[in-house]
């Protein structure tokens, strides 16, 4: 198994979300993991994550767009805060 971290950004104090190019027996594939953060240590995948293909990609992309709508929608995110 291969993978590249593209960037990350913190959830909590505890945990970051890890966005990474990976590979596993020759399938590719775009991981969304949550890491947990312990003193000391180095920060571990946890089960929490999503696994997309590079076939799905643009579905994702499309769904994440009608998610982005129904937020600024139900007044959860301003289109000022989307850089809009």
């Amino acid at each position: 198994m291969s993978d590249k971290l593209v960037c990350e950004l913190p959830k909590n104090s505890r945990e970051t979300i890890q966005f990474r190019l990976g590979e596993f027996k020759g399938h590719k594939f775009i991981d969304m993991r949550v890491f947990a953060i312990e003193e000391g240590k180095d920060p571990a995948p946890t089960k929490k994550g999503l696994a997309v293909s590079p076939q799905l990609w643009p579905q994702f992309r499309a769904a994440l767009d009608q998610v982005e709508t129904a937020m600024v929608e139900a007044g959860w995110l301003d289109r000022a805060e989307l850089g809009e």
